[in-house]
Formats: C-alpha cells, structure tokens, sequence
C-alpha cells in the first residue's frame, strides 16, 4: 500500500485514476489546475499545503496534476487552509461523478434510471443487498488480490449504489438467489448472520419481491449463470446473463424477451416471497 502522507504512516487522501475514462481524466485534470492555482495564489509550495493538510507534498502534485482522486475530506481542508470560502469544498460533486471505476458508475447510472429491477444470482448475494463486510469480505477474495486504495474505492461504491433504495417513488425490485449463496459463509459467521438480518429488513419493504431457489429443485432454468434486467420509464430496457450474448450487455427487444423468459421460469421454480422470508428467517436461527 502507497503512503502519501506526512510521515505519520496514515493512509493518503486519494484514489488511483483509470487512465482509459476519459471523462474523469478531463474533471480530474481541470479540478488539479483549479487547486494549483489556488494554491500558488496564496504563496503556498506543495510542501507547505501539505504540511497545513496532513498529507506529503507528493499527493498534493499528484491531485494537482490530475493523476489522484482526493477524497471529500482532503478538499475540505484544502478549502479551509487556502481560505476559498467552500469554492474548492464544492468540487466534492464533481468529484463524486468519477470517484469510482467507470464501470461501476455506468451501472450505477442505470440502476439509478430504472423503473424495474430483476435479478438472479448464483454465487454470491447481489450487490444491492450486500451489507459493507460481506462486500468486503468478498472483494477480499478477489486473485490477483485488490490493493488497499482499490478496495475502499469498490466498496464506496458498492455501497453508494444501495441509495436505489432511497429513490421516491423507489422502483420495483425482484431478487432470485440460490440456497448457496445464503449458506456460504463468506466473511465468517457473524458477517453472514448480520447480512441475513441485512436481507430480512430489506426484502421487507413493499417495493422488494425476493425468493430463493432451493438446492434441491430438479428443474432448474438458471444454469447458464446470473442474469439481470433493468427496465427504464420511456419502455427501453437493458440486460445481461452470463450465458447468453457472451455476458455483453443486450437492449434489443428479442434478446431481452430471451433473458425475461429465463428469468421468469426461474422466479416459477423458486420458492414463493413468503416461504422465502420463512427461509431467512429459518437460517438465520441456525446461523
């Protein structure tokens, strides 16, 4: 793990740029310029700003030449040491558009869009319902290994995409998970028995419909792997199942009615919403 900081052996202030996002390279770049020129307006080295910030003067080049991501905290006190009145605190928004790896953000921007959810999982609990140390847990697996910078960056944004549940009015989310992956002890035992109770709150609310498929069916559509679709308010839709269409995203009408006829027999097969929460809540006393 990179240390940028001011000797003191704490973690730095940023995250590592995708060189291939284009749109975040351009804020970064443009934020790095704006904080060096506040910076040398106030006759500050990048030393000195660093000292006043807690942080090494290499992180400081390294946000005002647009190659790292400062966290929320870091323009906080650069806003506060260069006196900018919040100008430079305000950029957190822009910040906040590139802070994760596109692909997240991608997804992220459909799920925040979409009007319908539906899922299946079969290796693990779906994002939208993981609690931070299953995530964590999980993206802890992960070989060749994550580095530390890039864990807290998936994870933030793991847990950022959960604010679909906070969208008014919220859209209607179905979730089909496999036995397995409600068993399988990811984390150990109290990261998995906190994630059940995580499950029983969520798959409570009104606009949640969540099942699970028993090991023990002996027709099963779910073979070809995981499979989600996500439906927009103008009619379009988008999914994606890893046995179908090479694992690429699909939108064409006739691809998606493959994907929905999968996913319907699936939810057919799987046990009722009602037998599912007795399920949970059956685990979870074993657990």
């Amino acid at each position: 793990m990179s240390v940028d900081s001011a000797g003191d052996g704490t973690d730095d202030a940023g995250w590592d740029v995708d060189p291939e996002d284009e749109q975040g390279v351009a804020v970064l770049a443009a934020l790095g310029r704006q904080l060096k020129v506040w910076r040398e307006e106030a006759g500050l080295r990048a030393a000195d700003l660093g000292t006043a910030l807690g942080y090494g003067e290499d992180l400081v080049r390294k946000v005002e030449a647009g190659k790292r991501i400062p966290r929320p905290e870091y323009l906080d006190r650069a806003d506060e040491a260069l006196r900018a009145g919040g100008k430079i605190a305000a950029m957190k928004a822009d910040m906040e558009q590139v802070r994760y790896p596109k692909k997240i953000r991608d997804l992220a921007k459909l799920e925040a869009k979409a009007v319908e959810i539906g899922a299946y999982g079969n290796h693990n609990i779906h994002g939208l319902l993981q609690t931070p140390d299953y995530a964590s847990a999980l993206f802890g697996m992960r070989r060749p290994a994550y580095s530390r910078d890039e864990m807290d960056q998936i994870l933030a944004a793991r847990m950022a995409r959960h604010s679909v549940f906070r969208r008014t009015p919220g859209p209607t989310l179905s979730f089909v998970q496999e036995e397995v992956t409600l068993r399988r002890r990811i984390g150990g035992t109290m990261v998995l028995r906190r994630q059940l109770e995580h499950l029983l709150e969520v798959i409570q609310f009104a606009n949640v419909e969540f099942q699970v498929m028993p090991t023990d069916v002996d027709e099963h559509a779910g073979m070809g792997g995981r499979i989600q679709v996500l439906k927009f308010e103008d009619g379009t839709a988008v999914g994606r199942s890893d046995g179908a269409f090479h694992g690429r995203p699909v939108s064409d009408p006739k691809q998606l009615r493959i994907l929905e006829l999968r996913y319907g027999i699936i939810r057919a097969q799987a046990l009722t919403p009602r037998r599912s929460l007795a399920f949970i809540e059956e685990l979870l006393g074993e657990t």
